[in-house]
């Protein structure tokens, strides 16, 4: 298999408010990890979205 080199799929940025605590255990959370805060909440975004779906399945 060759190496293929991934594309980066597009984005859009969106301004959401978090409350103040969950904004310190986010950062608490990935602090000395390779995680930016906005990869933290895109991962926790997609794992909802999972769930949900995984519920709507008979």
């Amino acid at each position: 298999m060759a190496f293929k080199i991934p594309k980066i799929p597009p984005t859009t940025s969106k301004s959401i408010r978090f409350p103040n605590p969950m904004i310190e255990e986010v950062e608490a959370a990935i602090q000395g990890q390779d995680c930016t805060f906005s990869a933290f909440v895109v991962a926790a975004v997609q794992a909802a979205l999972d769930d949900l779906h995984r519920q709507e399945q008979p």
